[in-house]
């Protein structure tokens, strides 16, 4: 991508960016630098946050589902602030989820082999 700044012809904004000559602009400019070095610091540390709780539970931490938890609170914070859109967020839970499960295969069949458990089945009833 190549921009051009007063006729010349430069290439990326953060190798080479332009001074802007009207105040706002450049007060603007200042704004949105130190927003994306927020933006960037909250994404590394959501995809660090999702690494850690995956190999927390492949290798059977104690701490294993704190790790989900924070992971999961991370990814709704940057998107109630707008860091990343809201879907995205809820994708990212998905994956998350059910990355998770297919790690735990054993722990999610005891919940779902509790007799009396399953949807439709009434265990006091004898009719």
């Amino acid at each position: 991508m190549v921009l051009a700044c007063g006729g010349k012809a430069i290439l990326p904004a953060r190798v080479a960016p332009c001074m802007a000559n009207i105040k706002s602009q450049i007060k603007r400019n200042g704004q949105n630098e130190r927003r994306r070095a927020r933006n960037k610091a909250v994404r590394t540390e959501l995809k660090t946050r999702a690494k850690t709780a995956v190999v927390a539970a492949d290798e059977g931490w104690d701490d294993a589902p704190d790790r989900l938890r924070l992971a999961i609170k991370r990814l709704d914070v940057a998107a109630a602030k707008g860091m990343i859109h809201k879907n995205q967020a809820a994708n990212r839970k998905s994956r998350l989820m059910r990355r998770i499960a297919s790690l735990q295969p054993g722990e999610l069949a005891d919940y779902e082999d509790a007799p009396g458990e399953q949807l439709g089945e009434d265990s006091d009833s004898s009719e």
